[in-house]
């Protein structure tokens, strides 16, 4: 039996093993982008492209997907306009570009551009899915109680995905905060990673911090490059 490539396997989880069915607290909203024939084309076309070939990778786990940027493409970070502009695949989709997704791939480009950088890197959320409150992105940990129903899926999430070919040594985790403690705990329990290095979460970055974009972007490539050294 032929074995599955990276890009497959990811293919699978997220349009297939992955399903609506979770039992959220009462307001919060499940947001599940991967039933789309246009997501899953489109997703299909990226992971092709960059991750046809059994390379384990350094994991990059963001929260969960946002309405803008996974929510509309099924690609981490990657909204219509970063797709098309950076990753030179087109689609029918629409939308506003996505911030955080500005600032991922100045930082991709810092590292040699989406060919290279996907080589050795796979981005991904801490939660599969995402969820909206009051028609608003609302995060895992935003709620305690969406945080207790989720956290056997977040685990799950992390046993599947190690799966598809993960560097152990480092988790590169987008958010300093919460999402940080979070993947931090969890990680001391399960023992996925040597070590979860934190990075400011991107859209804080462009929000709050755009007139340090500089000094934020050479953090980011430090840290990848940090974990790259451990890669022999």
């Amino acid at each position: 039996m032929t074995q599955m490539t990276f890009a497959q396997k990811v293919l699978t989880y997220h349009t297939e093993d992955l399903q609506p069915n979770w039992k959220l607290p009462e307001g919060v909203d499940l947001l599940y982008p991967f039933a789309g024939e246009d997501t899953q084309a489109t997703m299909r076309v990226f992971y092709e492209k960059y991750f046809s070939d059994n390379r384990d990778r350094i994991f990059v786990a963001g929260i969960n997907p946002g309405r803008f940027g996974a929510g509309v493409t099924g690609v981490p970070f990657t909204g219509p306009k970063m797709l098309r502009e950076e990753c030179g695949i087109e689609h029918d989709f629409t939308g506003r570009p996505e911030l955080s997704a500005d600032f991922i791939y100045r930082w991709i480009n810092e590292m040699g551009g989406p060919d290279a950088f996907y080589q050795d890197f796979y981005i991904t959320s801490a939660c599969p899915l995402g969820f909206t409150k009051d028609g608003r992105n609302y995060n895992y940990y935003d709620d305690k109680k969406l945080e207790k129903a989720v956290r056997p899926r977040i685990i799950e999430n992390f046993d599947t995905q190690l799966n598809f070919g993960s560097r152990r040594e480092f988790l590169l985790c987008l958010g300093e905060g919460k999402n940080y403690k979070f993947l931090k705990t969890l990680n001391e329990e399960r023992g996925w990673f040597g070590e979860v290095i934190p990075l400011s979460h991107p859209r804080y970055v462009m929000q709050y911090k755009r007139k340090s974009l500089d000094v934020y972007l050479a953090d980011y490539v430090a840290k990848s490059e940090r974990a790259l050294s451990s890669i022999a």
